[in-house]
């Protein structure tokens, strides 16, 4: 039996996710762009941009520099 590959992203995570509003948002990067930023999926950009994923996640004020 194979195993599972292994993941090639982050997960995403509230941390992370108020990062993606702020580069697209305040930084006016493109999606596929924050997403390379971040090392994560564009999809999961996309996500918390639309709502779906982390709602509650406000934007922040201003970026942290630890990416």
């Amino acid at each position: 039996m194979i195993g599972k590959f292994p993941s090639r992203s982050p997960r995403m995570n509230p941390d992370l996710a108020a990062k993606a509003k702020y580069l697209v948002k305040k930084m006016g990067l493109l999606q596929h762009q924050a997403a390379a930023v971040l090392g994560v999926n564009q999809g999961r950009i996309s996500e918390v941009m639309r709502g779906k994923r982390f709602p509650e996640v406000e934007l922040p004020e201003q970026l942290s520099l630890d990416l």
